[in-house]
């Protein structure tokens, strides 16, 4: 179990949301007063507790095993739901099996969950942080590749990123890897000019390697990772929305991100690539409310992208529709 708001940088960023100022924070932790609970015992599993799953197996940033807890991004985020809702925490690995964990009252709610995937039946907040297929490339580049340009594009092999470079610009174009680290290592020695990783997966091991790239564009649509809350439980569906929302507003949730990705993830003027695009487009003609195909499982290999040798993470973000069938999961590594 883990106690509300357990390290300095979380309560650090819970105070924004409290009359006291961040400075508070440099010199000792961050405590903050109890709160009477704003959710009703009958919504929760256990009267004063959120009980949140995630999967803390090759999730790394999302969650992974840390000194024997489980910590990451989506604990973070979990910790101030919890603190937000006057909760106590209580975090369990769930594995990938959301759906089974919310029927069978193993936990109340599931972080991390993909907002387009056809697989997950449960309902689905808002994302909280935003994901897709991203092209990364050293500062100096910045022009978005078309197919006739022939570039060199360096990826995970077996991985969702992989597909759509194959899928967008051939097979000639893929500089396969055996881990994501390879793939942007390839963009720092100009053996590729570009790396294409799920944006969040690679904008941490980018973080954490010390690789200076940027996003210049996305190969799908951006999507992200939500929470997901069984079906039948209005009452929490509502509080988990609220709450959310509040968290965004308040910019915790980008200090959460900037904590763990060195920025804040936002994807909303990178342009999309041409194959992008016009999925995009055929998706609008079609009148496609997910634009995916039914998908293949494609989890790809674990990798060590990380500076610290960190776990590998799935990510599980389906692209918009294509011609040919694609992997869920992006398989990308980190």
């Amino acid at each position: 179990m883990f106690k509300r708001l357990g390290t300095l940088v979380l309560g650090c960023m819970l105070a924004l949301g409290t009359a006291f100022a961040l400075a508070g924070c440099a010199t000792q932790d961050y405590k903050p007063s109890e709160k009477n609970p704003s959710v009703s015992p009958d919504t929760i599993i256990e009267e004063g507790v959120l009980r949140v799953g995630v999967t803390a197996e090759n999730n790394t940033p999302f969650a992974g095993q840390a000194s024997g807890k489980i910590v990451g991004l989506d604990v973070d985020i979990a910790a101030a739901l919890a603190d937000n809702l006057g909760l106590k925490l209580e975090i369990v690995d769930v594995g990938t099996d959301v759906d089974a964990a919310l029927e069978n009252k193993q936990v109340d709610i599931v972080m991390g969950v993909d907002k387009t995937s056809a697989q997950v039946k449960c309902w689905r907040s808002e994302v909280y942080v935003e994901s897709a297929v991203a092209l990364f490339a050293a500062p100096s580049t910045t022009a978005v590749p078309t197919k006739d340009s022939a570039p060199k594009i360096a990826a995970q092999s077996s991985s969702m990123s992989a597909w759509e470079v194959t899928n967008q610009f051939g097979d000639d174009a893929l500089s396969a890897t055996s881990d994501l680290k390879g793939a942007f290592e390839a963009v720092s020695s100009n053996s590729a000019q570009y790396a294409a990783a799920d944006a969040v997966i690679g904008t941490y091991a980018a973080h954490t390697s010390n690789v200076d790239v940027h996003i210049v564009a996305l190969m799908q649509n951006p999507s992200g990772y939500c929470i997901g809350v069984l079906d039948t439980n209005t009452d929490l569906k509502t509080t988990i929305s609220d709450a959310l929302a509040s968290l965004t507003g308040n910019g915790i949730i980008s200090l959460v991100e900037s904590k763990w990705l060195g920025t804040a993830v936002d994807l909303s003027n990178i342009p999309l690539t041409a194959g992008a695009a016009n999925a995009n487009a055929a998706d609008t003609t079609t009148g496609s409310t997910d634009g995916a195909d039914e998908p293949a499982d494609d989890q790809g290999d674990a990798a060590d992208a990380s500076a610290d040798g960190g776990e590998s993470a799935d990510s599980d973000l389906e692209p918009g529709s294509n011609a040919v069938q694609q992997p869920e999961g992006t398989g990308d590594s980190a």
